[in-house]
């Protein structure tokens, strides 16, 4: 097992209140663990924005699959970028509107213009490029 530090942090008793009942409903089982999750996610956010190795990315996309020729220029990109493509999926969510989900991984700099490129695409109404780490950065904190 991993060497343990103990740490002791001071907050006032509403914000540590109202932390122990949102851990709770997420269920986590300390706020040792709780606090471990806040800090390898900052972690990977700010390793994310000076990434130069590998990175690992979910790119979310939400359009209106009659907007016109749309689908088509987002296969068109991820196929253009085949080796940064891991895997998609293609959600209708009614009559409209698809939800697109697809993981990227690779070189940041690459992984990065094409989550970029895909939300920036005309007729593209909502998304998100969320970044993680690949498997060198959760070794080095485990």
């Amino acid at each position: 097992m991993t060497e343990l530090t103990r740490i002791s942090i001071s907050l006032e008793s509403a914000l540590l209140e109202a932390y122990d009942k949102s851990i709770a409903a997420k269920g986590y089982p300390t706020r040792s663990e709780a606090i471990r999750d806040l800090i390898r996610d900052q972690l990977i956010v700010e390793e994310a924005e000076q990434a130069a190795g590998e990175q690992v990315a979910v790119v979310t996309l939400v359009y209106d699959h009659h907007a016109r020729e749309l689908a088509t220029r987002l296969i068109e990109k991820q196929h253009h970028h085949h080796n940064l493509v891991v895997s998609s999926l293609h959600v209708h969510l009614g009559e409209r509107h698809c939800l697109e989900v697809s993981i990227l991984r690779g070189e940041a700099g690459k992984v990065r213009h094409l989550g970029e490129e895909l939300l920036a695409t005309k007729g593209v109404l909502h998304g998100k490029i969320t970044y993680t780490s690949g498997e060198v950065g959760f070794n080095r904190w485990s």
